[in-house]
């Protein structure tokens, strides 16, 4: 394997990702939303806890199973909604995080490349069809996971602290929260990023890879919808086997990518 050909593409590609508002600004702004506004916004629910409106989360919370409010037994009221909120409701918004970020560069991988007109020299580069694809995918996977990672350890600090006025104590994070970080915010970069490459090869334009790739998002809003609904609550023991989905979901994708990737194909498309 050609592992300095590799690099060279990974890091010229990673170089340009730099240089692209239309890839940086997502990247930034999204993770930014997650570990900062959502944490403060969780921590004043305690204050609107009148509004109307806010009596279905209380709602929601004696529709859970018995595990789950045995977990919320030991806190009052107020932190039972802060919990809810920054626990269970907000875990799929994390993972839009790795997603977004595998997403978003992904797109960028061949569709960019066709854009820029640099798509018949990265095609003539050293490597062959199976080391091309790999080392795209190290562009996006790589970044989507350390965003994910430090998005995690700011979302806790963020979380613990917006939060003490009303928890009085660091209750974050969660074992469930570390498997979700661990293990599924991983797989879910690989799952976004065998999706969008395979997207991304077959059209035109980074805008285009960018939305139809876009539509891998929609398992986490199931999730978020099915937690809103009552329907689905993540355990740990649930959440590990979500990851366990998005990194066979992943391998499969990958695996297609790798198989079905003709550099001939894509130079008579491009």
């Amino acid at each position: 394997m050609n592992l300095r050909a590799m690099r060279a593409i990974a890091a010229k590609d990673l170089a340009v990702v730099r240089r692209s508002k239309a890839v940086m600004l997502p990247l930034i702004i999204v993770p930014l939303i997650m570990v900062l506004v959502l944490p403060l916004v969780a921590s004043f629910a305690p204050t609107f806890a009148n509004i109307p409106g806010a009596s279905d989360l209380g709602a929601l919370i004696e529709q859970m199973p018995e595990s789950f409010q045995a977990q919320l037994a030991p806190f009052d009221e107020e932190q039972r909604l802060v919990v809810l909120l920054l626990v269970y409701m907000f875990a799929p918004l994390y993972l839009v995080v790795p997603m977004m970020v595998a997403s978003v560069i992904a797109a960028d991988a061949f569709a960019g490349e066709k854009e820029r007109k640099t798509l018949e020299a990265l095609l003539h580069t050293p490597t062959s069809d199976t080391e091309l694809v790999l080392a795209k995918l190290a562009v996006g996977f790589v970044p989507a996971v350390v965003v994910a990672w430090s998005a995690f350890v700011i979302y806790a600090v963020v979380a613990n602290a917006a939060a003490w006025p009303t928890m009085g104590q660091i209750f974050f994070p969660t074992a469930m929260w570390w498997v979700l970080a661990l293990l599924v915010a991983p797989g879910v970069a690989a799952f976004g990023l065998g999706a969008t490459v395979l997207v991304s090869a077959r059209v035109s334009t980074f805008q285009e890879a960018y939305q139809i790739g876009g539509l891998v998002v929609v398992p986490l809003v199931l999730l978020v919808v099915g937690q809103a609904a009552g329907v689905v609550f993540l355990s740990t023991a649930l959440v590990a086997v979500i990851g366990v989905v998005f990194w066979v979901l992943a391998a499969v994708l990958i695996g297609l990518g790798l198989r079905t990737f003709r550099r001939g194909e894509l130079l008579a498309r491009g």
